[in-house]
């Protein structure tokens, strides 16, 4: 019995003729290089809208007043633009991938969920919304930016390459989210717990390839540094391992909460708020950003935006937040995406995380450095209970902050939260895919009386 080898020289002879093969992962190559300049292009602009909206409150009391105008005017002109031109990136965008993902829902329908021109309206409408002053993150959004843009490659690919829309949205997605945390092994985890539950990846190492560019893309901007910088944790005491459980189950319940209220809201309960939201979005809308701003005012500005200065600020034991912060910060956040603009939770779920971490550490008498690692587990908790993705929470937080002290830790603690939320609902992502995916309720004035 002969044991058959690869011809090397016939197989290096069969890929040198495939002429077509080559233009094909050319183009795939230049869309995901392409991803990657449009993920530094939509995070510059979003660093430049926070910082905007941080000039406009620099103008000393009438510039922390003026919020109270300037953030409902904005949001309802975002809200307005659209609903108008561009309904399919109202939201965080990751149900809307998940959505076009499956193998029921139609191409027009898909086309409708996924494209280069809904690309650039999130962009626009995510930076607008941070612009505002509402608290709303990047990094969601940039799972529907780069799967849009991936998908635009179908139409340049031969039938023979074996590469269809599926793949290339997976591949633009988890290179999107993987250059927009500048985090290689979150955005492959990312692909892998959160877009592939349906059908498995027929191109897994388009994934990567995809990724690895847009992330030398990312890189080559910004630098190969992790965005909190490094955890000063030289070792874990047993001492920590009573408020170690307390943050993951304080942050599993509140995650769970956060998830069931954005379900809730984008779905609709038969309550006066609800009512007035579907008749009068607008107004509904205005009111959301007026309290958001008021909240802004209350924390001195620590509730807008991602959050990604506080969140730091606490990893560095240089915080100097109001108490209440945590709690207002999850209302901000809650009300921002009610408003129906587009928006993603992921790193205000960070922040909220860390201030969970934050204030079970005030709790138990826990202060300085000593409770660095308190709120690094917060972090990863409530945004594993939030997304119900435990894998992929625990890999961008360590990658985030350059946790590999803290590994087992981590992990244990995203299993636990992301285990405790799952008590109180289903997967975020996934409801809200099901939503998109349902039929359009029937008007309201044709409903029966």
């Amino acid at each position: 019995m002969h044991d058959h080898q690869p011809d090397f020289w016939r197989n290096i002879r069969a890929e040198l003729a495939g002429g077509r093969h080559w233009v094909d992962r050319a183009v795939v190559l230049a869309y995901a290089a392409a991803t990657g300049l449009v993920v530094v292009g939509f995070t510059m602009l979003a660093d430049a809208a926070s910082a905007g909206f941080d000039s406009l409150r620099g103008w000393g009391s009438h510039g922390v007043w003026l919020t109270l105008l300037w953030t409902p005017a904005l949001t309802v002109a975002v809200l307005w633009w659209t609903q108008r031109f561009a309904p399919a990136t109202m939201g965080s965008g990751v149900p809307h991938v998940i959505a076009a993902l499956d193998d029921d829902t139609p191409e027009p329908r898909r086309r409708a969920l996924v494209s280069l021109r809904l690309s650039l309206h999130k962009i626009a409408g995510v930076c607008a919304g941070l612009l505002a002053g509402l608290s709303i993150g990047r990094e969601g959004p940039t799972v529907q930016v780069g799967a849009g843009v991936m998908q635009h490659a179908q139409r340049w690919l031969s039938p023979q390459s074996g590469i269809d829309s599926h793949d290339l949205m997976v591949a633009g997605a988890a290179a999107g989210i993987a250059a927009a945390f500048n985090t290689p092994l979150g955005g492959i985890i990312f692909a892998l717990e959160q877009l592939s539950r349906r059908r498995s990846m027929s191109h897994s190492s388009l994934v990567i390839v995809c990724i690895v560019l847009s992330g030398l893309v990312a890189v080559s901007m910004f630098g190969n540094l992790s965005y909190f910088g490094e955890l000063r944790v030289q070792q874990l005491q047993w001492s920590l391992l009573g408020p170690g459980l307390l943050v993951a189950l304080v942050a599993g319940l509140a995650g769970g909460l956060f998830s069931r209220l954005l379900v809730a809201s984008a779905r609709g309960l038969p309550d006066r708020f609800c009512r007035w939201r579907a008749r009068f979005p607008l107004r509904f809308a205005a009111c959301c950003a007026l309290a958001v701003a008021v909240i802004g005012i209350v924390t001195g500005g620590a509730t807008a935006g991602a959050g990604y200065a506080p969140t730091r600020a606490l990893l560095e034991a240089q915080a100097e937040l109001p108490l209440v912060y945590t709690v207002l910060k999850f209302c901000a956040t809650w009300l921002s995406v009610w408003t129906g603009v587009p928006a993603g939770a992921f790193a205000p779920s960070l922040a909220i995380g860390a201030g969970i971490g934050h204030d079970v550490a005030g709790l138990v008498g826990i202060a300085g450095d000593a409770a660095i690692p308190l709120i690094a587990l917060g972090m990863v908790g409530f945004l594993a209970a939030t997304t119900q993705g435990p894998i992929t929470a625990f890999i961008i937080v360590m990658e985030m902050v350059s946790g590999h002290t803290m590994v087992l830790s981590l992990m244990a603690t995203a299993l636990l939260s992301s285990g405790v939320a799952r008590l109180l609902t289903r997967p975020m992502y996934l409801e809200l895919a099901a939503l998109l995916m349902a039929p359009p309720p029937p008007p309201a004035d044709a409903a029966p009386r």
